[in-house]
């Protein structure tokens, strides 16, 4: 049976595009290689995170703050829609600097980002230590200052992904697990994609399946340069609550435990857990907030983000294969909601590749001038 849409992946791009295009009226077939995919969306902080999107790239900034602003319409209609709570809130974002070099970097990173069109509008500022230690009493004395923004937030990932998916399910998205994608191609007025269960067609096929989205691009011509970068992330025990603000490296679930991250290693396709790095998370995590030296750590993992070479989005219909497009970010959370509410009716349209210009893969190929 063709469909309208073949989403590849169903992690939180692929299941936040479906969800949008279901709402559009379109109808999905969403493919999910499973459990055994190098799936992003299972191993992240869970910010819903604005304050240092977009240095170098100002349509990146506004189309964060956006996101960030369409979190609450979309975490709204997903409780209604599937009784799910994703713990979505925005009390506004800190980041906290241990020494001069760290506050200045901030700084400088928010005069560049003033400069640029759009941008003032995320309401950055730098903070001294002694504000920073009122607005989060258990804030160390080694903290110097923080880089604050009013429109930071958190969301639980694992509940926002089992929403999008319960809902695709309910309005009738075809979600086929276990099918890894092996090939796409032509296929009278639309496209086949070969996966390890079988051939299925459809009119139109988004590529959101990460780090796979590279191989997968050179089916439709689409040059997808992302590659992983590994992550870590400790978890501590359940204690009472500590913040009243979202900290960027130490965040606190709504159910207690205290996520302190993260790094950033370009080792491939490798997931094994490093405890050096995990060590230096938790030594920085303590320095920032010594009271969380009593707390028993009880789980930890790696898993890779997927990055572009320069950190921002790509989005672009095929100029070789019209129909074939690829939406892939490594701010899967963050972007969530602009992705649902606002990126997908974009597909249904011809100007998509208008509408995103600044955010195609084109940009990497740019010659310098001579």
């Amino acid at each position: 049976m063709s469909s309208d849409f073949i989403v590849i992946g169903g992690g939180l791009v692929g299941a936040a595009v479906s969800y949008g295009l279901r709402r559009t009226g379109a109808s999905v077939i969403m493919l999910d290689e499973g459990d055994t995919a190098f799936r992003a969306s299972r191993g992240n902080f869970g910010l819903v995170w604005v304050q240092s999107k977009g240095d170098g790239m100002h349509e990146y900034a506004a189309w964060s703050k956006k996101s960030s602003d369409l979190w609450p319409e979309l975490a709204s209609s997903l409780k209604e829609e599937t009784g799910i709570d994703v713990g979505h809130h925005r009390p506004g974002g800190l980041e906290l600097c241990l020494d001069e070099d760290e506050f200045r970097e901030f700084e400088n990173s928010i005069a560049r980002m003033h400069n640029q069109p759009d941008v003032g509008e995320n309401g950055r500022r730098m903070i001294d230590g002694d504000e920073a230690r009122k607005l989060e009493p258990h804030v160390g004395p080694e903290v110097v200052g923080a880089s604050y923004c009013p429109h930071d937030g958190v969301v639980n990932p694992l509940l926002t992904l089992r929403a999008l998916h319960r809902q695709c399910k309910k309005t009738g998205v075809d979600y086929r697990p276990e099918h890894k994608t092996l090939s796409i191609g032509p296929d009278m007025d639309g496209f086949k994609v070969n996966t390890t269960k079988g051939s299925i067609t459809g009119h139109r096929v988004v590529l959101a399946a990460g780090n796979g989205n590279r191989e997968l691009g050179q089916f439709v011509r689409l040059d997808i340069p992302v590659s992983p970068q590994r992550g870590h992330i400790v978890v501590t025990e359940r204690v009472e609550p500590l913040f009243n603000h979202v900290l960027g490296q130490i965040r606190q679930t709504d159910e207690g435990t205290v996520m302190l991250g993260a790094t950033a290693e370009d080792v491939g396709f490798d997931t094994s857990f490093n405890f050096d790095m995990a060590a230096k998370i938790v030594d920085r995590a303590i320095r920032k907030v010594p009271s969380l030296k009593t707390l028993k750590l009880i789980r930890s993992w790696s898993a890779l983000r997927i990055m572009s070479p320069d950190g921002f989005p790509i989005y672009e219909e095929s100029s070789e294969f019209p129909g074939a497009f690829v939406v892939t970010c490594h701010s899967g959370v963050t972007l969530a909601a602009a992705h649902a509410l606002k990126l997908a009716p974009q597909l249904l349209e011809k100007t998509f590749n208008t509408s995103f210009a600044a955010f195609s893969p084109r940009r990497f190929n740019v010659q310098p001038i001579t």
